[in-house]
């Protein structure tokens, strides 16, 4: 239902109301001399200041992630990560490590990682065998507020046209075991060894999607539901839908205006459910096959529509995503924030193309203080 102000009711939210999100960021903790992962993270969660977001061990002992609390606004999320960001870096500084924000390690990846000694990440790493050992991934995540399950799968389905622009403006792992990939997000390469990878097939109710993860649980092909590590999912215990596409980020600005980004495009896709729109209609296998294609070029190209099947540059398709929102973000108040982000990816050509040249330029050590830079 549209307004005379231009605003949406989004899924049954009232008009002065903002829908909530949430961000998780997962960090690498990097040696501060030669840029290898570092077994450090029970150390660096024992130390964390009590004044700032909760540290948590990840699936590697080298792997560090925080959760924003349940936010309305970007503010309440970037003074949660910055803070975090800021107290954790000089925790790593005085550990001789660096607090990476980066999909990937640029180096020491051709080492097993050492599995965090919990007895489900054990479990896991005895399913996936050597398809694990390996898996520095980090990423960031982003929670957004449904309101049901039903809504959830139609947020799946129509927010896929737009899922290869949103890994290109994250993508930053452009390198592994200390030479560059040829890919901008070198970490989604790797994440599609899971079982279940890629963005979700289409459902036709929240019930359909339940049951599928059930049914791939009673197989054995997952060891949970909380490993569907498709690029968007509906969360089995909360009322959110939950989109795994993005990179860690090199900042937390970047990550809490992708995350409104995200958010304005959930309200959209939940307005345009509720006004009976169409879900989109995409070839299978398009959009895999696009994001793919994001994942290996970035911004630095042209990326695949998949509606029409065909190429437009890449900054022409985040700008027409940014437009197709405007209202919701206008709503929010997020869009003037927005644009200043579009606007530095534009001028920065993203994080991978940032890594990449301060690592042509400086080599490691100018990488390592570009990840400490960032994170501080």
């Amino acid at each position: 239902m549209s307004h005379t102000d231009g605003t949406r009711d989004t899924g049954g939210l009232a008009t002065d109301e903002f829908r909530s999100f949430g961000v998780e960021e997962e960090y690498l903790l990097l040696d501060a001399a030669h840029g290898a992962p570092t077994d450090l993270a029970a150390d660096m969660v024992r130390s964390a200041p009590h004044s700032v977001a909760p540290a948590e061990r990840e699936f590697f002992s080298s792997q560090l992630e925080t959760a924003t609390q349940v936010c309305r606004t970007a503010d309440e999320a970037l003074e949660t990560l910055t803070g975090f960001r800021t107290a954790l870096s000089r925790e790593a500084a005085d550990r001789g490590i660096v607090l990476a924000g980066s999909g990937l390690p640029p180096v020491g990846g051709e080492a097993a990682g050492t599995v965090t000694p919990k007895s489900r990440y054990r479990e896991l790493g005895e399913q996936l065998r050597n398809a694990a050992a390996y898996q520095y991934v980090t990423g960031t995540h982003v929670h957004v507020e449904i309101p049901s399950p039903d809504a959830g799968v139609e947020v799946l389905a129509r927010l896929a046209p737009w899922a290869p622009a949103l890994l290109a403006m994250t993508a930053n792992s452009p390198l592994w075991c200390g030479e560059p990939t040829g890919f901008a997000s070198w970490r989604h390469v790797m994440n599609m060894s899971w079982p279940v990878a890629g963005f979700p097939p289409e459902f036709d109710s929240g019930e359909a999607y339940a049951r599928s993860v059930e049914q791939l649980v009673e197989s054995g092909v997952l060891l949970d539901s909380g490993v569907v590590t498709w690029l968007a999912r509906l969360s089995q215990n909360f009322p959110t839908m939950e989109l795994r596409i993005a990179d860690a980020q090199l900042e937390a600005e970047d990550a809490v205006c992708f995350a409104v980004l995200v958010r304005a495009l959930v309200d959209r896709a939940l307005s345009e459910a509720e006004a009976g729109e169409p879900r989109p209609s995409i070839a299978h296998g398009l959009v895999n096959g696009a994001i793919w294609m994001a994942a290996r070029d970035g911004l630095g190209a042209q990326l695949i529509d998949p509606l029409t099947a065909r190429p437009e540059p890449a900054f022409d398709t985040l700008e027409r995503m940014a437009a197709s929102v405007e209202n919701e973000l206008r709503r929010t108040g997020d869009h003037d924030r927005v644009s200043r982000y579009l606007d530095r990816l534009r001028r920065t050509g993203g994080p991978a193309r940032r890594q990449l040249e301060r690592f042509e330029a400086e080599g490691l050590e100018g990488l390592i203080g570009l990840y400490r830079e960032s994170s501080r």
